[in-house]
């Protein structure tokens, strides 16, 4: 059986290996599941030379230029906001005692070096107090365009795209994927992020800053559940 020195030795080496997975943030572009996807390229139409009216770029005269193709952009306005609190109290306490003599009864022998045999005494006590209190409150606000990915059989759009803006020695990215409704699509091509389904929404950032702001390989291995003490 491996011993617990062995094992803090095999985790002390792994652990830096896994620690270079962060030498490669992420890039533009370099996850399927947020790139721009283009339009499917429409059958061609013969030419219809001369007339007003061509298949491959009609438009209906009732419709608006909101999204509904798969390549076309909508505007996703982020207006999340959450705010989570919880708070538990627990008090717990329990004596017990017992007292019992049968000095009556006539027994030889029923003492032994001045202590009744048939006498027993017993208490007990017990207590527990817990208490714990967490609180979470998160905001993103801002605005990413995003391409319609796939048009399901229903008529519910996935859309799909990220934003990158570096200043100076890092770069931040908001990455964004999920589903909408046509209908819930504003006359201005735009929707908010809170009338999205199965919204992932990431943001985060690469460079100097988030490197410095994290910490080194050997302080999480300290911070790590498998950590005995």
């Amino acid at each position: 059986m491996m011993r617990f020195t062995d094992l803090l030795l095999v985790a002390m080496v792994c652990l830096p290996l896994g620690a270079c997975g962060t030498l490669n943030p992420p890039r533009p572009g370099d996850s399927p599941e947020y790139r721009p996807v283009a339009p499917i390229a429409p059958v061609p139409a013969g030419a219809n030379n001369g007339a007003i009216f061509q298949a491959s770029q009609a438009q209906g005269l009732f419709e608006d230029y909101k999204a509904r193709r798969v390549g076309d952009l909508v505007t996703v306005e982020l207006v999340e906001k959450t705010d989570a609190k919880k708070s538990s109290a627990t008090s717990t306490s329990k004596d017990s005692g017992l007292d019992m003599s049968l000095g009556d009864i006539s027994v030889a022998g029923r003492t032994l070096a001045g202590t009744d045999l048939l006498a027993a005494s017993g208490n007990g006590s017990r207590t527990f107090d817990g208490a714990g209190d967490s609180s979470q409150s998160n905001s993103l606000t801002g605005d990413i365009t995003v391409t319609v990915a796939e048009v399901l059989p229903n008529g519910n759009l996935v859309v799909q795209g990220e934003k990158w803006l570096s200043i100076n020695q890092g770069s931040e990215y908001v990455r964004l994927r999920g589903i909408i409704r046509p209908v819930d699509i504003s006359t201005t091509n735009t929707i908010q992020s809170t009338q999205i389904a199965n919204a992932e929404v990431s943001y985060a950032g690469t460079g100097t800053l988030r490197d410095s702001n994290a910490p080194g390989w050997l302080t999480r291995f300290f911070n790590s559940p498998i950590w005995p003490i």
